[in-house]
C-alpha cells in the first residue's frame, strides 16, 4: 500500500503554491453556466404565489382563471383549502408558462380566500413580550462551579445587554433548478452545494427511486449553508415539468421569496454579567440568553458560552428559543458562531472598559480558559502588531477632540473543519492522459484548483494534463459542501486515489527500469528511480506500459480514519481598526486584521481568499444587515435589494490576512478555512466602535441611527 502522507513542506513542487483559481478565466468572461444560465429548448418558467400574511389559513383556492391564460402550462396547488401558513412567503401555489411575464399573470389571477389569524409574533428582541405573547422555550439552565459566590467574591463585576438580528441568506443567484422529465428519467441542474445526495433528497419528495435523477452543475452562485436540500419548489417544478409532457421548467426564487423563506441566521440577545479580579482574570460568568430561528425556535446553541474562554471555572448559562411566525433556520457560514462571539467579546470588552485594562492584556490573561492557549497568545499578539495596537489604541472614548473617533476592537472564534467523506476514482490512460472523478462541488472557493493540485503533486505531472469531472452524482460520491469540510474531504481522497493508480503504474514499469516498484517515484513528468533521475521514462512512455487497459482506482476519506492527512479545530482572531464620526454616525472601517491559525495550506491565496470572503460578511452583519419585521402586520419590511442591506467595495476598509504557514501546524494535515475567518469580524468591529465612541452600541447592526442614539443615551444618563 502507499505512503499517503504528504510530501514535506521543503519537497511540494505544486501544493503550497499560490496558484490562481483555474475557473477563474471562465467565470471572469462570462463562460461559466449557473443553473440560472442553463435554458433548454421549450423551457416553460416556473413562478411561486406565496402567503402575504404571516399566520392564516386558507379557506378556498381557485386557480381556473390562471389556467386560462394563453402560454399558462401547468398550475400545481401547494396549500389546499384548510391548510395554515405559519409566516410570510409560505408556498401556496406554483405555475409554469411560456414566458415568465405570463408566469407572473397566472399567479396574480390564482384567487385566495384567507382568514386571517392576527396572532402572529414576528418580534423576538424584547423577552418580556416574547413570555406574554407564550413563544419561550426554554432550554434549562446549565451550572457549572458556584457562580454564587464567585460573585460575591469578585473584586469586580460587569454587566451588559448584547443583541445581534436574524439575518436572511441572500445568495446572489437564488435558490431553485432546471429540470425535465425523459420518460420516467430526470436531468436535473440544481443550485446546490450537495451534488452527490440533492437527487435522492428530490427523489424522497417525489416518492421515485434516486438512480431516476441525473444532477449536474457545473457552478453555484452562493450558498453559505443554506443550499443542501432539493426544497418544495424543485418537487412543484418536477411536477409542472410532468404535467407539461415532460418539458423544461426552470423555477429560481425572486428575491423577495428568496429573503422570506430560503433560510436565515438566528438572532441572539442576551444579558451577560462576569466577574472578575482586579488583574482581569474571570472568575464567574452569568448569561441569560434568547434567540429565534423562526417557527422552530431558536436553532442556537448557546452552550457555546462563553465562546472560545469556555472554561471560566464558575458559569451559569441560561437559554430560551423564540418561536417566531417567520422563516425558518438554515446553517449559515459557521453556524452559531458569529452570534456567540459576539456576545461574549463584547462582555469581555466590557469588562477590561470597567477595570481600566488594556483589552488585548485581559483576552490573552485568559487564554488558560481557552482549548489552545498558545495558539490564542500568538494570533492575539500577531493581530495586535498588524494593526500596531500599542501606538493606536486608546482607553475607551480617548480618541481626542473633533468628530471623528478612531477605535481598536478584538474578536476571536473557533471551528472543526474536519473534511467529510469522500470517494474519488483516478484514472490513467495508455496515452499519458489522466482523469480524476469526484461526485463533489466548487462553490467558488477553489476546489477543481486544490484536486488539481493534490493530483499534480501525487503523480508528478503538470495541472493542465489532469482532467477533472466533478459536479455530477454519476461520479463517485463526494459529501455535501458544508462545514469546511469540502477541502479535507476531496483532497484526501484525490492523495489516495492518485497514488493507488500510481502504485499500479509503478508495478508496470518496474521491469524495463530494473528496479522494484517500491523504489520508484513520479517527478516532474518522469517515473524514475528515487534519487536517480538517470534511470528513468518519460510520463508518457510509462503509461504506454499499461497496454489498451487503462489504470483505475480509487481513494476513500473517511473522517472517522483520517490517516494524518486530514486534521480538525483551527482558531482565529481578528483586530478592526475604524473611524467613527460622531456627528452622522457613520462607521468607516479602515483595516481588518485576520491571524488565522490553520493546517496544511493546498494553496495560500485561495485560502487567503477565504479569509477577504469572511471580512467582507462579517462587515455586512456589523454595519447594515438584518430582518425588519413589522410587529402589527407580521410583514417582513426589507425583503428586497433597496432595503436589505449589503456591503459595496467602498464599505469594505483594507484587510491583511497571516496565516500560520509552519511546520507545526502544517504536521497536522488539511483542515478546512471556510467558516472560521467570518466568525471573529462582526465581534472586532463592534468593539472597535465602541473604544472609538466610548459607549456601547448594544445591538448591531451600527447602523447610524443606532450609533447616534447610544451617545444621545450616553448624555442622558451623565446628565
Amino acid at each position: 500500500m502507499p505512503d499517503y502522507k504528504w510530501p514535506a513542506m521543503d519537497k511540494r513542487r505544486v501544493m503550497g503554491k499560490p496558484i490562481e483559481r483555474i475557473d477563474g478565466p471562465e467565470k471572469a468572461s462570462g463562460r461559466a453556466k449557473y443553473s440560472t444560465d442553463i435554458k433548454l429548448p421549450n423551457m416553460l418558467y416556473g413562478m411561486l404565489l406565496t402567503s402575504p400574511y404571516a399566520h392564516a389559513k386558507v379557506r378556498s383556492i381557485d386557480v381556473s382563471q390562471a389556467e386560462k391564460i394563453p402560454g399558462v402550462k401547468g398550475v400545481t396547488v401547494i396549500a389546499g383549502p384548510g391548510t395554515e401558513l405559519q409566516w410570510q412567503g409560505a408556498e401556496i401555489a406554483a405555475v409554469a408558462a411560456e414566458r415568465e411575464e405570463l408566469a407572473l399573470d397566472a399567479v396574480r389571477a390564482i384567487k385566495v380566500d384567507y382568514e386571517v389569524l392576527n396572532d402572529h409574533f414576528v418580534r423576538e428582541e424584547d423577552f418580556a413580550k416574547a413570555q406574554a405573547a407564550q413563544k419561550v422555550q426554554p432550554s434549562g439552565e446549565v451550572v457549572t462551579g458556584d457562580p454564587d459566590q464567585a460573585f460575591k467574591e469578585a473584586e469586580v463585576v460587569s454587566e451588559g445587554e448584547y443583541g445581534i438580528p436574524v439575518l436572511t441568506h441572500c445568495c446572489l443567484e437564488s435558490h431553485g433548478q432546471t429540470l425535465a422529465w425523459n420518460g420516467e428519467k430526470m436531468e436535473y441542474f440544481p443550485s446546490t452545494q450537495n451534488v452527490s445526495g440533492i437527487a435522492g433528497d428530490l427523489a424522497k419528495q417525489l416518492e421515485i427511486p434516486a438512480e431516476q435523477i441525473h444532477a449536474h452543475q457545473d457552478h453555484m452562485g452562493g450558498g453559505f449553508g443554506s443550499k443542501f436540500q432539493s426544497d418544495r419548489w424543485a418537487a412543484e417544478a418536477a411536477k409542472l415539468s410532468k404535467g407539461a409532457g415532460g418539458r423544461p421548467v426552470r423555477l429560481h426564487l425572486d428575491r423577495r421569496t428568496e429573503l422570506q423563506i430560503a433560510g436565515c441566521r438566528p438572532s441572539f440577545f442576551g444579558k451577560i454579567k462576569l466577574g472578575a479580579k482586579k488583574d482581569g482574570t474571570i472568575t464567574a460568568w452569568d448569561s441569560t440568553t434568547w434567540s429565534t430561528g423562526g417557527l422552530g425556535g431558536g436553532g442556537l446553541n448557546a452552550q457555546l458560552m462563553p465562546y472560545v474562554y469556555r472554561e471560566v471555572p464558575n458559569r451559569r448559562i441560561n437559554h430560551s428559543s423564540i418561536v417566531t411566525h417567520t422563516g425558518g433556520a438554515r446553517a449559515w457560514r459557521a453556524p452559531n458562531h458569529p452570534q456567540v462571539s459576539f456576545l461574549t467579546c463584547s462582555a469581555m470588552d466590557d469588562l477590561a472598559a470597567k477595570l481600566r485594562l488594556d483589552p488585548l492584556e485581559l483576552f490573552i490573561k485568559n487564554a488558560n480558559y481557552t482549548a489552545r492557549a498558545n495558539v490564542y497568545v500568538s494570533q492575539l499578539k500577531k493581530a495586535a502588531e498588524m494593526v500596531n495596537w500599542k501606538s493606536n489604541w486608546h482607553q475607551r472614548g480617548d480618541s481626542g477632540t473633533g468628530p471623528i473617533k478612531r477605535g481598536l476592537g478584538i474578536g476571536v472564534g473557533t471551528w472543526q473543519g474536519l473534511g467529510h467523506n469522500a470517494t474519488c476514482k483516478a484514472t490513467i490512460h495508455p496515452d499519458g492522459g489522466v482523469e480524476v472523478e469526484l461526485g463533489s462541488q466548487d462553490l467558488g472557493t477553489g476546489t477543481r484548483t486544490i484536486i488539481k493540485q493534490v493530483a499534480s503533486e501525487s503523480l508528478g505531472v503538470p495541472m493542465k494534463d489532469i482532467k477533472l469531472n466533478i459536479g455530477d452524482n454519476r461520479y463517485p460520491v463526494a459529501g455535501a459542501s458544508g462545514g469546511s469540510t469540502t477541502v479535507g474531504g476531496v483532497s484526501a481522497a484525490t492523495r489516495k486515489a492518485t497514488l493507488n493508480a500510481l502504485e499500479k503504474l509503478f508495478e508496470a514499469v518496474a521491469g524495463g527500469l530494473g528496479a522494484p516498484a517500491a523504489e520508484l517515484e513520479a517527478v516532474d513528468g518522469k517515473i524514475q528511480v528515487k534519487g536517480n533521475p538517470s534511470k528513468s521514462m518519460t510520463w508518457k512512455e510509462a503509461c504506454r506500459k499499461i497496454g489498451v487497459t487503462p489504470i483505475t482506482a480509487t481513494g476513500e476519506n473517511n473522517n472517522r480514519f483520517p490517516g494524518g492527512l486530514i486534521d480538525g479545530g483551527v482558531g482565529g482572531v481578528q483586530i478592526a481598526d475604524v473611524n467613527v464620526d460622531v456627528e452622522t454616525g457613520v462607521v468607516k472601517i479602515n483595516k481588518i486584521a485576520v491571524a488565522q491559525d490553520c493546517g496544511l495550506i493546498i494553496n495560500p491565496k485561495t485560502a487567503a481568499s477565504q479569509c477577504y470572503g469572511a471580512v467582507i460578511m462579517s462587515v455586512c452583519g456589523a454595519l447594515m444587515e438584518e430582518r425588519v419585521m413589522d410587529a402589527q402586520t407580521g410583514v417582513f419590511l426589507n425583503a428586497e435589494m433597496e432595503f436589505y442591506k449589503l456591503a459595496g467595495i467602498k464599505d469594505i476598509g483594507d484587510i491583511e490576512v497571516h496565516l500560520d504557514i509552519v511546520p507545526e501546524y502544517d504536521a497536522r494535515g488539511v483542515i478546512g478555512l471556510g467558516e472560521p475567518p467570518v466568525v471573529p469580524g462582526i465581534a472586532a468591529i463592534a468593539n472597535a466602535v465602541t473604544n472609538a465612541i466610548g459607549v456601547r452600541v448594544p445591538t448591531i447592526p451600527l447602523t447610524p441611527r443606532r450609533v447616534l442614539d447610544a451617545l444621545a443615551a450616553n448624555e442622558r444618563r451623565r446628565s
